[in-house]
């Protein structure tokens, strides 16, 4: 599956030349229930990335969520992701400062923007160059997310590259069946509202056949449909710049 993805992308944003960094976890380590899929090994996951990184020349990311996983996929990837929950994790931002690699940090479904310059200096502090934040959507009642596009420019102002979590954003968690519900249909509004809001970069999940993810399946967009999404988001991009 990821070698499928990954050679679809990578051919697709070629053509439409637009840099591209290929995203799997090795590990879902947050999951609503016990008996949600969380992988198949770390080390077997780990060298499944590395394999996209070397076959396609692509760069790879992937999430860590502790910090003795910060050096064990630093070996295999070029960005380190820091899932939103664990934004204020003191230690682990650390860990992934030190590794040496850029440090991706997604803004906790708690935290404003404006609190984010703090989880970004733990990086800087500790030897970090190379940081992203990402919004992904700010927590409505209990089950449902929001995004205020206003975090765009305010993370920018702290001087780093801002991405926007099209997919997560659109999450619907807490779901009383244990399984994280999505609107995927509105996954091009928000694209189209990041890249109109001054976005460096976006995060979009997407898979063949969604309905059988082994995770996230809710909020993914489909592969098919991801060439149509690019070539609209380019030319907003044109507009505004």
């Amino acid at each position: 599956m990821a070698m499928t993805i990954a050679e679809e992308m990578k051919a697709l944003t070629a053509e439409l030349n637009i840099p591209y960094i290929f995203k799997g976890s090795y590990k879902k380590a947050n999951r609503s229930s016990l008996s949600s899929f969380t992988g198949i090994g770390n080390e077997k996951a780990l060298s499944i990335l590395s394999k996209v990184k070397s076959e396609f020349d692509l760069e790879t990311t992937t999430d860590i969520h502790a910090d003795g996983e910060a050096a064990m996929a630093a070996e295999h990837v070029d960005l380190l992701q820091i899932p939103a929950f664990l934004a204020r994790q003191t230690s682990l931002l650390v860990a992934a400062a030190k590794t040496g690699k850029a440090v991706n940090i997604k803004k906790g479904q708690f935290m404003s923007a404006e609190t984010m310059k703090f989880a970004a200096e733990k990086v800087v502090q500790s030897g970090g160059e190379n940081i992203l934040l990402t919004e992904r959507g700010t927590m409505f009642g209990y089950q449902d997310l929001v995004v205020d596009f206003r975090s765009v420019p305010v993370m920018k102002n702290l001087g780093f590259p801002v991405v926007v979590d099209c997919t997560h954003s659109l999450q619907q968690p807490n779901q009383s069946i244990g399984v994280t519900g999505g609107r995927p249909e509105l996954i091009e509004t928000i694209a189209k509202a990041a890249i109109a809001t001054g976005a460096d970069g976006l995060f979009i999940e997407t898979h063949p056949d969604p309905s059988s993810a082994k995770s996230d399946g809710k909020n993914m967009l489909p592969l098919s449909q991801m060439k149509e999404l690019l070539e609209k988001l380019i030319r907003i991009r044109q507009a505004v710049s």
